[in-house]
């Protein structure tokens, strides 16, 4: 699937704890229906064959919806399941070997905190670069939130396209405004929801607000 930098418009990124009466596959269809342009799996938890059958019910239901299907951090199950490409941390596998495991074709995204790292994603071949903590993050307990004046920096720096993502909600993403990103990587935004469709049908509508597309 070639990336375009619209499907970074509103950016799930799966997080199972937060499922309630639904498996987590049924929760990323009610978001993709909901306004979701691009779906991330990152399980920390998940094992085995749940970890597994998960990805594939996710893939299923992205391909259906012709929205992009990301991979955290591991390149075996990208390439086994036919993912549209993988998301890499700083401590994750390096941009370039993942470019050579998985093909030109496939989607590289990479995470930076700062200029240097940014501008080393796009040396290296990613094709977006997720930048956070914005706001602190619910996930992640080891990052710091960031200022907009450095997310504004970060996103200048580089050419390819950039999403914040680390604590947005419907309340903070207007202070997001004229950073120049590209759209928001979300989690609990849509997931801790009880209706995850109507959750993300709002998120979309505040992300427009702040989002030149």
């Amino acid at each position: 699937m070639k990336f375009k930098k619209e499907d970074l418009l509103l950016y799930l990124v799966t997080d199972s704890r937060w499922t309630y009466d639904k498996t987590l596959p049924m929760q990323v269809e009610d978001a993709i229906q909901g306004g979701v342009t691009m779906v991330q799996y990152r399980e920390k938890t998940l094992t085995g064959k749940e970890y597994i059958e998960n990805a594939f019910a996710i893939k299923k239901i992205c391909n259906k919806h012709k929205v992009p299907f990301i991979i955290d951090d591991n390149l075996v199950l990208a390439k086994e399941i036919g993912a549209d490409g993988v998301h890499l941390g700083q401590d994750d596998t390096a941009i370039d070997y993942a470019r050579i495991v998985l093909g030109d074709e496939k989607i590289i995204g990479a995470s930076a905190h700062n200029v240097k790292e940014a501008l080393k994603a796009q040396q290296d071949g990613a094709d977006y670069i997720g930048v956070g903590a914005v706001f602190g993050s619910k996930t992640k307990t080891n990052v710091c939130s960031m200022t907009p004046k450095l997310l504004k920096e970060i996103k200048d720096s580089v050419s390819i396209p950039v999403a914040a993502i680390g604590g947005i909600n419907e309340n903070n993403i207007g202070l997001l405004k004229n950073s120049g990103i590209d759209g928001v990587a979300v989690v609990s935004a849509i997931l801790s929801k009880l209706d995850v469709k109507n959750a993300a049908q709002e998120m979309k509508i505040r992300v427009r607000e702040i989002v030149n597309e």
